[in-house]
């Protein structure tokens, strides 16, 4: 894969769960795992508004987020750094789940739950970046040294 540009958003409810979403086993990053809604930011596209589209296009419509935090530029840290990444914190206010065919699952998962899920590296240094859980509940095997 080369050089992209990526949003990446973080849901989290009001049970401090996050959203994870089980991508495709035809989608070449992390198929079969489990990540959050992202996607590339088109070269025309600032990272907020791929934020809102990628949410769009993956949960479908009809949802409600309030805003939390965001962060960027970061780089990736599991792919040599080619990767340019935008964070973004919403909190769920309410609202349906419509999946696109890019996952086939979606579940919110409290921490205590979290290790019982085969996520995309990156993510547990994603929700260290916003403090989300105490690092005791993120795999500390995928969190940069």
């Amino acid at each position: 894969m080369e050089y992209a540009r990526f949003a990446i958003n973080i849901l989290e409810n009001d049970r401090n769960e996050i959203l994870l979403l089980k991508r495709s086993l035809n989608l070449s990053l992390g198929p079969g795992q489990w990540g959050f809604p992202a996607g590339h930011i088109e070269p025309d596209e600032t990272p907020e508004a791929c934020s809102i589209r990628e949410l769009r296009e993956e949960l479908g419509p009809h949802h409600r987020l309030v805003p939390v935090r965001k962060l960027g530029l970061v780089r990736d840290s599991f792919y040599g750094g080619k990767f340019e990444i935008f964070l973004f914190h919403y909190r769920w206010a309410r609202g349906n789940i419509e999946l696109n065919n890019e996952h086939t699952a979606y579940a919110w998962v409290g921490r205590e739950a979290y290790r019982n899920y085969e996520v995309v590296d990156g993510i547990d240094e994603d929700l260290d970046y916003f403090g989300i859980w105490p690092r005791s509940y993120l795999n500390k095997d995928k969190l940069p040294r």
